[in-house]
């Protein structure tokens, strides 16, 4: 998610999860603990350790797998697995398993989702297993920028994917091993190896896909599922990305001009931004703008392509986006620094937390291969975003090593696990359409959507509600359709002060 950045982080960005169970399955397994006790079945050393950002011990093991797992020889990869224990003494012998999101980023280094979900934790471990390719499980990691490299390298996009191609001649990794349904086979392995009979999945964003394989690869190990940001077979990234952020970027202009305060503070919004559109198109912008951590000032260039692309990252998050209106009136009067401001710590945060090269090759052998100019083109016209990113994945699969997949893989999953899925009502990259569509072929779901939330739902303490009540009763039946009924997107800031109170 730049071109490509900006969309892996979308499908990153960022990424959350973890799980819970109630009290009639504790009373149900006391009496016979020595049968259904995982750690007595355990065959991994786990040790403990300590994880950025959380304040409990967790406890932390290596499993190490063959890449090739078809041939079972060769080389053998590490997986980083973490355990962060329930607090109940006598725990659901089920955890919940986080699925983080990308493709690339790591589950390990999602903890600051857990603090959010600290009631399910009460009564189950959560497990969180580095899918091959990221964190410390063999990452395929590529450093895109460096600290000497000024605002305008860092904010236009495209080379990241050229430095990508670069990276893969230094990795140790044969990357046609590093695809879903391989890391979904890695998990598997790694829940037996930690006693576990059955586990609960919560994948976010791209860790929906994952959580669908492995539903329809090990279906009889899945006791429930939570699928938070859907994205299911039916959608090949980054194809359909900039059709539904402009929707997202409509709709939030819509928002702005429906509200008083902000349709007077940014009047014709629309069609300022527009005429700037059709400026950089041919002229790209030269400004001087203070650096945002360092206060120097710096001469920036910036072209449609860059600017689009952190518009598109600045949509996923409702917080951010209350600030964009006032983000593109500034723009449209020359004045860049908000802009850069918005844009420099998303570009940050986005080259420490996703494996790039775990993107591309999970994208070159699930998505790219569905899709061609052509059907770039269809899905973005009427865009302002186009199909610059669709063309820049489909320049670096041209010569990537492609993994194979299995037959009908792009087929729906089909499955009666009950399922909870979960959409927010702004969301860019995977609108409430896409559970929908997922919906069709899962036989026990409930599809609930929250308003005034982007990509994700877990801050919404409803979803947290929803997500404790499933694992608690195992089942969809009697949970509420209805979450968050009183949200409402963050209010528009109208200037650097914030909103008008």
């Amino acid at each position: 998610m730049s071109g490509v950045r900006a969309h892996i982080s979308s499908h990153l960005p960022p990424w959350r999860a973890v799980l819970a169970l109630g009290l009639l399955a504790a009373a149900s397994v006391s009496c016979s603990r020595s049968s259904q006790d995982p750690a007595e079945r355990r065959t991994l050393s786990l040790k403990p350790c300590r994880l950025e950002g959380l304040a409990t011990q967790a406890q932390c093991g290596t499993y190490e797998v063959f890449e090739d797992r078809a041939a079972r020889t060769g080389r053998k990869i590490p997986l980083r697995v973490v355990v962060v224990p329930a607090l109940a003494a006598q725990p659901q012998p089920d955890p919940l398993v986080l699925l983080a999101g990308g493709p690339g980023q790591a589950a390990s280094r999602s903890t600051q989702v857990l603090m959010a979900v600290e009631r399910i934790r009460r009564k189950r471990d959560i497990v969180l297993v580095d899918q091959r390719g990221t964190g410390d499980s063999n990452p395929l990691n590529c450093k895109t920028d460096s600290p000497e490299e000024g605002l305008s390298a860092r904010l236009e996009e495209g080379k990241a994917a050229e430095e990508v191609r670069k990276c893969r001649e230094g990795w140790d990794a044969d990357v046609r091993h590093y695809t879903t349904p391989v890391a979904m086979d890695d998990l598997d392995e790694v829940r037996e190896a930690l006693g576990y009979e059955k586990l609960n999945l919560w994948g976010v964003s791209y860790g929906t896909r994952a959580a669908l394989v492995y539903m329809r690869q090990h279906p009889e190990r899945v006791r429930t599922a939570i699928l938070d940001g859907v994205a299911p077979m039916g959608l090949y990234l980054p194809l359909f990305a900039p059709r539904d952020a402009q929707q997202a970027l409509d709709r939030l202009l819509a928002n702005c001009e429906a509200d008083a305060a902000c349709a007077q503070a940014y009047p014709n919004l629309r069609p300022r931004t527009e005429a700037l559109l059709t400026t950089l198109e041919t002229t790209p912008a030269r400004t001087q703008v203070a650096h945002p951590r360092t206060g120097v000032l710096e001469e920036v260039v910036l072209s449609r392509r860059a600017f689009l692309s952190q518009l598109f990252a600045q949509l996923y998050s409702p917080e951010m986006s209350s600030l964009v209106p006032l983000m593109l009136d500034r723009a449209t009067q020359g004045d860049w620094s908000p802009f850069v401001a918005l844009s420099v710590g998303l570009t940050e945060n986005l080259g420490r937390t996703v494996s790039h090269g775990l993107y591309f090759a999970v994208v070159c052998a699930e998505d790219a291969p569905f899709y061609d100019e052509a059907a770039l083109v269809r899905e973005s016209q009427g865009t302002w975003f186009g199909p610059t990113m669709g063309r820049e994945v489909l320049s670096v699969c041209a010569d990537w090593p492609r993994g194979s997949l299995p037959q009908g893989y792009r087929e729906p999953v089909v499955s009666s696990v009950p399922t909870l899925l979960l959409s927010g009502e702004l969301d860019p990259v995977t609108p409430p359409a896409w559970a929908e569509e997922a919906k069709r072929t899962l036989s026990n779901s409930l599809h609930v959507v929250v308003p005034g939330v982007g990509h994700n739902t877990i801050g919404a303490d409803c979803a947290r509600t929803l997500m404790l009540d499933l694992l608690t009763q195992g089942s969809v039946e009697g949970l509420s359709s209805a979450c968050g009924t009183n949200l409402t997107r963050p209010p528009f800031f109208t200037s650097f002060a914030g909103p008008v109170p």
